[in-house]
């Protein structure tokens, strides 16, 4: 099983920086999308390799939006897990198969001014709970964009961004939280001392220059971990400020 995800800030602009072509390349069983930012109406790609596509947009148009992609039916799918404010904001999907769940969510932002920090907080705590429920049942696999740098490890210039939106203390310890409730970023599992980034600001050359963070993860319940074959990320894919990563197992 290969599994893509990739928060492609907008999917109609994706689509007009080779997304289609990247799609196909990358063979994946299942796609999973990020700021998707698009109603139903307004989506053109429907390939036939994955005739299972379920779209969650925000109420509020060319907002957040969550998408996949699957070449195999789910037993169930969810849109949201309860929270009406973020469900609002078509913030996550899941899908059930025999053998997993797949969560695709894509996290607010606190905010340059930190203004949304309290209703992230309150994310990160509801989001684990229901990841925890799921556990329960059977093995799950989230992927999605965290907005958040976890250790030092996982961003350019550690000093200058101490309190910054998505390198506080207090996100990195939510998703400390959440790994110490039974689960393991899969990228750190298979690669601890890899430095590799996900996502550039378009300021200052910072991609050109690799100064980025890396905000985007695989999670999976610890049980699983073992059964993984590859956690990587794809950072010569352009098309957004992310880039793809991939998890196999």
């Amino acid at each position: 099983m290969k599994i893509i995800s990739w928060n492609v800030a907008g999917f109609r602009a994706a689509l007009k920086k080779g997304f289609a072509e990247y799609f196909e390349k990358a063979d994946a069983d299942i796609f999973c999308i990020q700021e998707s930012k698009l109603t139903e109406e307004q989506n053109e790609f429907h390939p036939a390799s994955h005739p299972y596509e379920y779209l969650f947009p925000a109420q509020k148009k060319g907002y957040s939006g969550t998408l996949i992609y699957s070449r195999k039916e789910p037993l169930s799918v969810t849109k949201g897990y309860g929270e009406e404010e973020y469900d609002n904001e078509g913030r996550s999907i899941t899908l059930e198969f025999d053998d997993f769940y797949l969560v695709n969510v894509y996290v607010p932002n606190a905010k340059n001014d930190l203004s949304r920090l309290p209703s992230r907080m309150r994310f990160q705590d509801t989001f684990k709970d229901y990841l925890v429920r799921l556990a329960k049942d059977k093995n799950v696999v989230v992927c999605g964009d965290f907005n958040v740098a976890h250790r030092e490890i996982d961003i350019k210039n550690v000093r200058p961004n101490i309190g910054r939106a998505g390198f506080t203390y207090e996100e990195r310890d939510k998703m400390t939280e959440l790994l110490d409730s039974g689960f393991t970023d899969t990228f750190r599992y298979l690669h601890p001392d890899t430095v590799a980034y996900t996502w550039w600001s378009y300021m200052g050359k910072a991609r050109e220059n690799n100064v980025g963070w890396r905000i985007d993860y695989f999670i999976v319940n610890s049980d699983f971990a073992p059964k993984i074959k590859s956690a990587e990320i794809y950072g010569d894919i352009m098309g957004s400020d992310h880039c793809p990563i991939g998890l196999e197992f």
